[in-house]
């Protein structure tokens, strides 16, 4: 196969292809009803101008017989005056009429025959554009439907053209949201561990010295908890504060009456002596 051969089935089926995709095939039944129905106007025409030329020579033989009829009286009137040549003459003309007028019968019997073969023709390409016309409207309502259920389906699953981009716009502002909401959470933390400042107030240093030694204190308090845990360390004794529930604050003894010795000291704590790692016991 030559080169241009190829190009040429290459471009051949490569045009099938885009007018595959073009055609509509409810315009195609429409663009075939409408040249069925000139066709069927063309016929009618048809069966007009036979029927036009049918009744001229029908006029045509009707003038012809008036003229005979009016010879033959002629001639008659002429024999009766004794005029033989003249009635002669006038059954001449009238056999001359009455050639013309068989060959004018056989025309009009012919334009006859036609306008009845096209009226019959007439009649069938008209029940044939009737049913086409049918059959047409109903394979568009079944394309359309076809279509609108395809629609629906690929909607349905997400695998049309437009329903995909919307997809994608969903899944874009989802992981724009999720970002911004990260990078809100992330702001907050910072702002809370004291790394960022919110320039928005005022900044109070004093509340935020309070703060430090706060958390200084926190952790060098689970520091002693964790070492009297090992056995490092005391129990850390933490300072009661009046008022805070479940504690009680500590009383002054009682004064002594008059007479009366006064109240001996409370009992002092045992001292505990730990030793450290490595000693021995």
């Amino acid at each position: 196969m030559s080169v241009m051969k190829r190009l040429s089935m290459i471009f051949r089926s490569k045009a099938n292809k885009a007018l595959d995709r073009m055609e509509d095939p409810r315009e195609t039944l429409d663009y075939s009803y409408q040249r069925q129905l000139e066709l069927l106007q063309k016929v009618r025409r048809g069966v007009a101008d036979v029927a036009t030329s049918r009744k001229r020579v029908e006029l045509q033989i009707n003038g012809l017989r008036q003229k005979a009829d009016k010879l033959e009286e002629q001639g008659r009137k002429a024999l009766s005056m004794g005029r033989e040549d003249l009635a002669r003459e006038a059954l001449t003309r009238r056999a001359a009429l009455q050639s013309q007028i068989a060959e004018l019968q056989a025309q009009h019997d012919n334009l006859q025959a036609e306008e009845e073969k096209l009226t019959l023709a007439s009649q069938r390409l008209q029940a044939k554009v009737d049913a086409f016309r049918t059959k047409k409207e109903t394979i568009k309502a079944t394309y359309t439907a076809a279509e609108a259920q395809t629609r629906i389906n690929e909607a349905l699953t997400g695998i049309s053209e437009e329903m995909g981009d919307v997809g994608l716009a969903i899944q874009r502002a989802e992981d724009k949201t999720a970002q911004m909401q990260a990078r809100a959470s992330a702001v907050d933390e910072l702002l809370a561990s004291g790394v960022l400042d919110d320039v928005t107030g005022p900044r109070d240093d004093i509340q935020a010295e309070l703060d430090r030694l706060g958390g200084g204190m926190d952790v060098e308090l689970e520091l002693q908890r964790m070492k009297a845990e090992l056995g490092q360390a005391p129990a850390p004794r933490e300072a009661i504060e009046p008022g805070r529930p479940g504690q009680q604050a500590q009383q002054a003894p009682p004064p002594a009456q008059h007479g009366q010795a006064p109240p001996p000291p409370p009992p002092a704590a045992p001292t505990q002596q730990y030793r450290q790692p490595g000693e021995g016991l």
